[in-house]
């Protein structure tokens, strides 16, 4: 999960940062750009996630806090949807990092270089509070919060911290 309710009987344990990155089409200006600020960015349209998301309310948050907003164009339900309006031309988005790596290897979509960015947020493993699990359920806990974070790799382009198209 990557956003657990507040004020519920549940653990939630950090397991893997969830890395939100700005993404444009290829031949879109500002990727032949050097870092970009945020109020450049913000010039721009966004396809966004459906309002309650926790990627929305991440992406609200962190503009709130710099007493920032974003025009959006469309709203869509799902990370795909958001890809595919992208790589269309029809605006930028912000996603996970983690659902990017198909889109790298095709070269379909670039992460922008932009100041304040990637937003990082964390997955987790929740469960009720006083939760009494089986061996196997235990033994799966245990092992996403162990090896969890191992399992995943970040696409190339993450490990440098700069835009990149592939």
């Amino acid at each position: 999960m990557g956003n657990p309710p507040k004020g519920m009987p549940l653990v939630a344990d950090s397991f893997m940062s969830n890395p939100l990155v700005v993404i444009a089409p290829l031949d879109h200006p500002l990727t032949r750009s050097g870092q970009i600020s945020l109020h450049k960015l913000l010039q721009e349209s966004f396809i966004v996630r459906e309002m309650g998301s926790g990627t929305r309310n991440a992406i609200e948050r962190f503009l709130e806090q710099r007493g920032q907003a974003m025009t959006t164009t469309m709203e869509m339900s799902s990370n795909e949807a958001i890809k595919h309006a992208v790589m269309a031309g029809l605006g930028l988005g912000i996603v996970s990092l983690h659902t990017l790596e198909m889109e790298f290897k095709l070269e379909r979509l670039a992460v922008l270089d932009v100041g304040g960015f990637p937003i990082l947020r964390d997955w987790y493993v929740v469960h009720r509070e006083g939760k009494r699990f089986s061996a196997a359920a235990q033994a799966f806990k245990e092992f996403v919060l162990k090896k969890g974070g191992d399992l995943i790799k970040l696409p190339q382009s993450a490990a440098t911290g700069k835009r990149k198209r592939g």
